[in-house]
């Protein structure tokens, strides 16, 4: 079966967000009139994350995900790959792993040593080693070698949790689901948008208030602030093109 990205979605191209930020400067410079109070009712929320996502669409208009993949098993494979690890540091191994292996039959049949010899630069390889291969063959057993559209489904497979369906769900499918990272955790936290000790809290959070038009790009342009932006560190407040509309009371404009 062949299989398309949705528009402005998947893909293996990097996204030019960081050139998206040649205005930010001048954004931060800014006095917002939606920074509000942190007790401010549902509609303030909303009006301000609607603010928010305006600015990081006109930055970044078509925000891709940065782990390389050809089609929605590969996809699926790069993001369990993913966990604990850099998206640079699985797209080196999955480069030569997707060549030989991008469909569940042939990453069964490479077997769990096989699969382990090819993505031994990852962190906690063996253990997703296994994961893969078992994944690889719920999907032959129960989904004719198939990625199911659907979260129980995906959230059945060994080695996938409700961020990785999520992921898939969006990039793959298309759908309006928001995968919370740690970039998108401790931003969402930070500036904020929606705060919770866990990520099911900032996602069930940040679903409510962020307009349904930017849903589906939207954890990517928070996964991207987050890794360019507004770092764990260091903070770049100064090309922030939301800094106005920001609460981090650490920022630096």
């Amino acid at each position: 079966m062949s299989w398309t990205a949705p528009a402005g979605l998947g893909g293996a191209a990097r996204p030019d967000y960081k050139a998206g930020l040649a205005w930010g400067e001048d954004m931060a410079q800014r006095k917002s009139p939606l920074l509000v109070s942190s007790r401010w009712p549902a509609s303030a929320a909303r009006e301000r994350a609607a603010a928010i996502f305006e600015r990081l669409a006109a930055a970044e208009p078509e925000p891709k995900s940065e782990l390389e993949h050809h089609n929605p098993f590969t996809l699926l494979v790069a993001v369990v790959l993913s966990a604990q690890a850099t998206d640079a540091g699985v797209n080196k191994a999955t480069r030569a792993l997707f060549v030989v292996a991008d469909t569940p039959a042939k990453m069964a049949a490479l077997g769990e040593e096989g699969l382990a010899e090819q993505i031994k630069t990852i962190g906690l390889y063996r253990n997703k080693a296994k994961n893969v291969i078992k994944l690889s063959e719920a999907l032959i057993r129960d989904h004719g070698g198939e990625v199911p559209c659907d979260r129980d489904a995906l959230e059945a497979l060994p080695g996938v949790g409700r961020k990785t369906a999520n992921v898939v769900l969006n990039v793959a499918f298309g759908e309006p689901t928001l995968a919370v990272d740690t970039h998108v955790f401790r931003v969402s936290n930070r500036i904020p948008l929606a705060r919770g000790k866990t990520p099911r809290e900032v996602e069930d959070g940040l679903v409510k208030i962020i307009p349904p038009r930017f849903l589906t790009h939207a954890h990517h342009w928070l996964i991207l602030h987050g890794r360019y932006v507004c770092k764990a560190r260091a903070p770049r407040c100064g090309r922030c093109v939301i800094a106005d509309l920001c609460q981090y009371e650490g920022k630096t404009v």
